[in-house]
C-alpha cells in the first residue's frame, strides 16, 4: 500500500515544504514504519542521529505533512496521535493488549455515504479495536 518516493527532497518541494534536513529524515522514518509511530516515537528513533531535534520539531513537521496531506494523523484514542506515510485508502486495526496499530485494506465502494445532500466528503477513516492474532493467542 505505501508508495515508493526515490527523491524525498523533490516530493517535499513538490507538496510546498521546505526540504530540510530535518523534515528529510522525519519523513523517511515514516516511509520505512508501518508501526504508525507517534511524536514521541518519533523523536527518541531520530534524536541520537539528530543531538538538535526537539519534540516541538517533530510535532510542527508532522502538522506541516498532516496540512499538506502527505501523511494522515490516526486518532484512534483521544489521548494518542499517531502518523501514517501511507495516505491511500485503507483501515487501521489496534489491539487493545500490545496496542500495536495494523493496517489492512479496503475498497472506497464498499463504503457507502448517503449524508446531506450536496455534501462532500474529503476524508474516511476506518477504525476497528481488537485483540491482534498474536495477543488472541494467548489469551
Amino acid at each position: 500500500m505505501l508508495r515508493k518516493i526515490e527523491n524525498i527532497s523533490e516530493y517535499l518541494k513538490s507538496h510546498g515544504i521546505k526540504p530540510s534536513y530535518q523534515r528529510i529524515r522525519i519523513f523517511e522514518y515514516l516511509m520505512k514504519t508501518t508501526a504508525h509511530p507517534t511524536v514521541d516515537t518519533i523523536y527518541r528513533a531520530l534524536v541520537p542521529e539528530i543531538p538538535t531535534l526537539s519534540k516541538t520539531t517533530v510535532y510542527n513537521t508532522l502538522n506541516l505533512f498532516v496540512e499538506n496531506q502527505i501523511t494522515h494523523l490516526i486518532s484512534i484514542e483521544e489521548n494518542e496521535a499517531r502518523y501514517d506515510a501511507d495516505t491511500s485508502l485503507h483501515g487501521h486495526f489496534k489491539c487493545v493488549s500490545c496496542e500495536k496499530v495494523f493496517d489492512f485494506e479496503i475498497e472506497a465502494d464498499q463504503l457507502r455515504y448517503s449524508g446531506p445532500e450536496g455534501s462532500e466528503v474529503r476524508e474516511k477513516h476506518i477504525y476497528y479495536k481488537g485483540l491482534c492474532s498474536g495477543c488472541n493467542k494467548i489469551q
